[in-house]
């Protein structure tokens, strides 16, 4: 049983026998203690001064004689305050360690047929261009929520929407048949995605020398915007796209189908994927008929010139526009769309958008609008909002091309593990040495992004992130790569020894207590929906690890019970860190 657990039913019962008081166990609090205290764990008393009628110290030393003298668990105490600091015993900790070790999946919560649905959407690509440092938190974060809430037991269906007509699109399309000259992916050995973001940038520059043309000839800047030749044929191809022209039809599908191969392969590199994705050509009209319908119903209204908005005013907002006077669509539009074809698809207890916070007035009138169409978990929506990621540089910007391409990245993170850890591939094979210098590049990576509480606005710097000493993915990996060795050295006595007699140390015991906290981080992470909690666990894991392997021997320890318990903490260290980092989509090498 889990030590917070004893304990906690402990205190219900010590304050019930002591001074008649009913308290609950969830009502118990319990942190770590502090290290400058002696102990594992402090109960804090202060909620049971009234009932005692005593001091604070007097409170936790009445409270802490009745657990020691009632608990096997707990070996000594010591109060400072209203705080009550408990030793646990090193037999409690040695038999956590054996149901630790007997548990293949400790820590995480099996999913049954009955289990919450969740959707978890991300990614959410426009077809005008590739995947950039921005998309690349974002599917970070997205499918890192996914394991780690079905890590707690929840069914997940990771999920995309892919922007995939609008504006944009016609842009990258008329360029292509502007100054294209016919070029493909094979011709010009690019991946789609970023042949068609080439002519995305193209357009930009032409239109924005149009703009600068017609202001030179007299024009206000918003109306030289306005009568840009290139724009207005823009916005002529969506209205043909939008009419089904079937020109503009095979043109878009030829390219967007470049762009989906590319896209394809940076997430397989990334290790990334989806369950089922959705695209917005697919979702709009059934978001046009929704809004529709509820202008019927009195839900939305229209205005003179025939756009189609919704009241939000009695919930603190405004109007919000739905569908243009011409009958196009906006965001807001397919959004409701694909929700209908979602619960259509999935009986969805809970959706959440991993969406940059940017976003948040958005999902504020989403999540009004839908539950005002009817969807039961419409107003209970999570829009999962993350902060940006910056460069030292500054921001990026697509139209301009200064974005950081998720491919280059990758490639450059690859490229530096290899570069840092080049004196580690002398004894290895070219196809072991480049397969490590992936996962650690892409490790780096991964905790890099993920390490950060995801609300705040972070700044990115590749050089930082591969560091085999810091808060590091490296250096995690690292040290499981160090672990195995040991592992793997004394695989024989590992299998068959036993510390059923062994007596485990200050530093084991605590250690051992690290390990064990894994699981309530897992759940903590998955309330908050916080990545970096895990990151971080893991990161202090590792760290405790190392401390414990520089101060104690291992395979050189003398007594084989004592060898054997740390060769088993060891092991289960290791397995900690392994299932803690995959819940971040990390992979392990297992020599480095």
């Amino acid at each position: 049983m889990n030590i917070e657990l004893i304990i906690a039913e402990g205190v219900v019962k010590a304050v019930k026998a002591l001074y008649d008081l009913d308290t609950e166990v969830s009502a118990v609090q319990i942190q770590q203690t502090r290290k400058e205290f002696e102990g594992n764990l402090t109960v804090v008393v202060f909620p049971y001064l009234k009932a005692s009628h005593k001091a604070p110290e007097a409170t936790a030393l009445e409270i802490g004689a009745w657990l020691e003298e009632n608990i096997e668990a707990i070996s000594a105490f010591n109060a400072v305050k209203g705080f009550l600091n408990l030793s646990v015993s090193p037999k409690f900790w040695l038999s956590q360690l054996h149901d630790i070790a007997e548990n293949e999946t400790f820590g995480i919560t099996p999913v049954t047929d009955d289990s919450e649905l969740v959707m978890v959407e991300y990614s959410s690509p426009n077809t005008n261009k590739p995947l950039h440092l921005g998309h690349v938190r974002n599917n970070l974060l997205g499918y890192s929520l996914s394991r780690i809430l079905e890590a707690n037991g929840k069914r997940v269906v990771k999920t995309n929407i892919v922007n995939d007509r609008g504006i944009h699109i016609c842009k990258s399309m008329l360029a292509w048949q502007k100054w294209g000259n016919g070029a493909t992916p094979e011709s010009t050995g690019k991946k789609g995605d970023h042949l068609i973001g080439d002519f995305y940038v193209e357009f930009d520059k032409h239109y924005k020398d149009e703009v600068r043309s017609l202001m030179e000839q007299g024009l206000g800047k918003e109306e030289a915007e306005a009568q840009s030749p290139l724009m207005l044929e823009a916005r002529e191809m969506l209205r043909r796209w939008e009419a089904n022209d079937p020109e503009v039809r095979e043109l878009w599908q030829m390219m967007n189908g470049w762009v989906y191969a590319g896209f394809d392969e940076t997430y397989r590199r990334l290790g990334v994927g989806f369950d089922k994705i959705y695209y917005e050509s697919d979702t709009y009209l059934e978001g046009k008929d929704l809004v529709l319908g509820g202008m019927e119903k009195g839900l939305m209204y229209r205005k003179e010139d025939g756009s189609v908005w919704a009241d939000l005013t009695a919930d603190g907002l405004d109007h919000k526009l739905l569908l243009r006077s011409d009958g196009t669509s906006v965001y807001m539009t397919q959004d409701i769309g694909t929700a209908k074809l979602r619960y259509q698809d999935y009986p969805i207890d809970k959706m959440i958008y991993v969406v940059g916070n940017e976003q948040n007035y958005h999902f504020q009138v989403l999540a009004l609008l839908l539950d005002r169409l009817g969807f039961k978990w419409g107003k209970d929506l999570t829009h999962f909002s993350y902060g940006m990621v910056e460069l030292p540089e500054g921001k990026m910007k697509s139209r301009e091309g200064t974005v950081v391409d998720a491919d280059d990245l990758i490639d450059t993170m690859i490229s530096q593990a290899r570069e840092a850890s080049a004196d580690r591939f002398k004894d290895m094979d070219e196809a072991e040495a480049a397969e490590i210098a992936r996962i650690v590049g892409l490790g780096a990576l991964k905790y890099f992004l993920l390490k950060v509480d995801p609300r705040k606005n972070m700044l990115f710097n590749p050089k930082e992130s591969i560091d085999f000493n810091g808060n590091t993915g490296p250096f995690l990996q690292y040290t499981y790569a160090r672990i195995r060795s040991v592992c793997r050295k004394a695989s024989e006595e590992l299998a068959s020894c036993s510390y059923a007699e062994a007596v485990p140390n200050d530093k084991e015991c605590a250690l051992i207590q690290k390990v064990a906290d894994f699981p309530s981080v897992v759940i903590e992470a998955g309330k908050s929906y916080s990545p970096a909690l895990i990151a971080n666990y893991c990161y202090d894991l590792a760290k405790e690890y190392n401390q414990f392997y520089h101060d104690f021997s291992i395979l050189r320890e003398e007594d084989p019970a004592t060898r054997c318990l740390r060769l088993n903490l060891s092991a289960v260290v290791a397995r900690t860190l392994k299932s803690g980092v995959a819940l971040l989509g990390m992979e392990m090498p297992e020599r480095m």
